[in-house]
């Protein structure tokens, strides 16, 4: 499905939006659900992700688990399914999932004494597993990589026989997504410790803390949000809900980085209010480091574009092994507009604008942040977005939602 965005002058100011649970935090509880059943989850994540995620955990008798495109399933399932005694299943996905390394988490877990073997490429998935009882509590991994890996191990260490001893080589990305794990396991009555590059989660032999968890809403959804309301007139203000003042999720930045935008927050019944109060020159220079929140940097690449402001982002080293290259898809699809963009393995800059150009059409790539990322540029210009029900991979509601405060659609 190719959805036309027409060029929309004029937003519902006041709109508000309810946007459901995020897919970080609701994937790592339903992990925590299939190790603690007693465990009851509210405002879960409806994303295809946490969708498959949960339909895996369900499943306790096919021999084949099929998760699509979901990255973060692939890396929490196959930890999972390590630990499953006398269960012996292939973990699978799509041609792209085939094509993500997961070798580090793979080899991390054999050093646990797991059996997991590669079927295809050796590195990739799909993987056969036959789960087993994992006596061994020390491992040690590379500090940058992908969080995901990290607490891929910490979810399912409460329910090894010794618990684990997870050390860090480096310097860590993604603390926050570390944070939030250990956050979680925190909130049920998990023992952790993290100082000096080492993660210590303790074996949960009591009963649990915490019981009834409140999944709180996406903050990587309310980037798009942020992004529409720094690309509006002034006074333009949406409404959000349900947020906390005091995020778990890293993303929760956003509030920071988009003051440079001319967006303040203002948090109200858990709910938060974007409000445009600020015009921002264009000659200034946007430079951030988006190591800790590499999830909003084509949000904020896409933000700048459409306000014509040039700006560094580093700490982008994750987004290479995503759902496609993103920053190689972001030069591809931003230069169509008529802007420069520069990338490297860790960084993207957009540093030349020329006047936006009509009638383009953007590639999504199979890459649900693709198609959102660009949606608010429909403030600015007409274009289309092709493959454009990608986004039900983490927001099923966008393209209604987008319509209800006053963007116009045509598929």
């Amino acid at each position: 499905m190719n959805i036309k965005l027409k060029k929309s002058s004029k937003l519902k100011s006041g709109s508000q939006i309810k946007i459901t649970g995020s897919k970080s935090e609701s994937n790592r509880l339903l992990l925590l659900k299939a190790l603690f059943p007693e465990l009851t989850i509210l405002n879960l994540s409806n994303s295809d992700d946490s969708q498959v995620m949960q339909k895996a955990l369900e499943d306790s008798t096919s021999p084949i688990i099929d998760i699509h495109h979901a990255g973060t399933a692939m890396r929490f399932l196959t930890a999972f399914f390590a630990t499953q005694e006398n269960r012996k299943v292939t973990i699978t996905g799509s041609l792209r999932m085939q094509e993500r390394p997961i070798q580090i988490l793979v080899d991390a877990l054999r050093d646990l004494g797991a059996d997991i073997q590669y079927l295809k490429n050796e590195g990739y998935p799909p993987l056969q597993i036959s789960g087993k009882c994992l006596e061994k509590n020390s491992v040690e991994l590379a500090a940058n990589i992908s969080s995901q890996y990290i607490s891929a191990l910490l979810l399912i260490a409460p329910k090894l026989k010794n618990g684990l001893q997870l050390k860090l080589k480096g310097k860590i990305t993604s603390v926050p997504y570390i944070k939030m794990t250990l956050a979680l396991l925190e909130q049920i009555g998990v023992e952790t410790h993290f100082d000096n590059n080492i993660l210590e989660i303790k074996p949960q032999n009591q009963n649990l803390k915490t019981k009834t968890l409140i999944v709180e809403s996406d903050w990587s959804s309310a980037s798009y949000y942020y992004s529409i309301v720094a690309l509006s007139a002034l006074g333009t203000e949406i409404e959000l809900s349900s947020y906390k003042e005091t995020s778990l999720q890293g993303d929760s930045v956003l509030a920071s980085i988009y003051k440079s935008f001319g967006v303040t927050t203002t948090f109200k019944n858990n709910s938060i209010v974007l409000y445009k109060n600020e015009t921002i020159d264009s000659n200034i220079l946007v430079e951030l480091d988006l190591a800790n929140a590499p999830d909003i940097a084509q949000t904020i690449a896409i933000t700048c574009l459409g306000l014509q402001i040039p700006c560094k982002l580093s700490g982008l080293h994750t987004l290479k092994i995503k759902e496609t290259d993103r920053l190689v898809a972001l030069k591809t699809e931003i230069e169509k507009f008529g802007a420069t963009v520069e990338i490297t393995d860790n960084s993207l800059e957009i540093s030349k604008f020329n006047p936006l150009k009509s009638k383009v059409k953007i590639a999504t790539y199979n890459d649900h942040r693709m198609a959102m990322a660009f949606a608010p540029l429909a403030l600015k210009k007409t274009f289309t977005v092709n493959e454009a029900e990608v986004v039900s991979k983490s927001y099923p509601e966008f393209w209604k939602d987008l319509k209800s405060i006053g963007f116009q659609l045509k598929k």
